[in-house]
């Protein structure tokens, strides 16, 4: 059995072969260490990540799309950001929109769903990851990677669905959704419903959160993500 075999052993069998490139693009990638999650919020990289899809069901509609924008040392850089559109997914009326009609420069339009998924993953590294309804998102793309590359991504997931009600108990916008929580912050979104633009109010979600988080001893990332695990536990319990 060769190292490639070895490496995709136990995993699903991508949809199509992968070359030998794309197999060792994607061992590197997994050979890449942890991100230390000790660190302060001030000193690491997060990937906010948004999707697109053909509907919100998980089991049966497709991902249309993935938008990701890192936020470094606390702060969005524009210039770490990605974009792609898988092109085997057929859309409709309300679906993703083309690259054309996208409000900002798209850094990563695929034209083949392995390589841009490959792209995807050397753009997130190992950073922790955060969404707003998390299970979503991740579900989305975990099965896009399944299916092409016949990995998962098996980083930590930060959901501020969970996070921000917990932070932020006077407010009553948790029912509201994504679109209470920025309309409690003032926080404009560009074009509501595009992965980008969503994942960048998303990002600005973010630093209002880690900031509160950090004035109440909450300053790392592993420091969020234990405190969403306890309110999904206590959600569950109760």
């Amino acid at each position: 059995m060769t190292w490639f075999s070895r490496l995709f052993s136990g995993q699903e069998a991508p949809g199509q072969a992968l070359t030998a490139r794309q197999q060792q693009l994607i061992a590197g990638w997994q050979q890449l260490p942890a991100a230390d999650l000790r660190r302060s919020h001030y000193r690491c990289r997060y990937v906010v990540v948004d999707v697109e899809a053909t509907g919100s069901n998980v089991s049966s509609d497709r991902l249309c799309s993935i938008a990701a924008l890192a936020l470094v040392d606390g702060q969005v850089d524009f210039k770490d950001a990605f974009q792609l559109v898988l092109a085997d997914v057929e859309r409709g009326v309300d679906s993703a929109p083309s690259p054309a009609e996208q409000p900002t420069p798209q850094l990563g339009v695929a034209g083949q769903s392995v390589e841009a998924l490959i792209a995807f993953l050397q753009f997130v590294g190992k950073a922790p990851l955060v969404a707003y309804n998390a299970p979503f998102v991740a579900r989305m793309i975990d099965d896009a990677l399944a299916e092409h590359l016949g990995i998962k991504l098996g980083l930590p997931w930060i959901d501020l669905a969970w996070v921000l009600p917990d932070l932020f108990r006077d407010a009553d916008d948790a029912q509201g959704g994504l679109d209470g929580w920025l309309a409690h912050f003032g926080v404009d979104s560009i074009d509501r419903h595009n992965a980008l633009s969503d994942a960048f109010a998303t990002a600005q979600l973010l630093q209002i959160t880690i900031a509160h988080a950090a004035r109440n001893g909450l300053d790392t990332p592993a420091s969020l993500h234990a405190l969403e695990k306890a309110r999904r536990h206590l959600h569950q319990s109760g």
